[in-house]
């Protein structure tokens, strides 16, 4: 189990890091506000999961 959190853990911190890198860029430019609002969303959205992965590898670890 600790592979696994050793290679999900920083895998979903990374995909986090740059949709928020690609949404701010987009911005920044004057792209589309509406790709902008779509990355900002899909931002959101991998929060959580990359949340849940790193609390139940928490749980699982027997680490409080």
């Amino acid at each position: 189990m600790h592979t696994l959190t050793a290679y999900i853990s920083p895998f979903a911190l990374a995909a986090v890091a740059t949709v928020l890198l690609l949404g701010l860029w987009n911005m920044m430019r004057g792209g589309s506000p509406n790709l902008s609002q779509t990355l900002m969303r899909w931002r959101v959205v991998l929060q959580f999961i990359a949340l849940c992965l790193v609390m139940a590898a928490i749980y699982f670890s027997g680490k409080y």
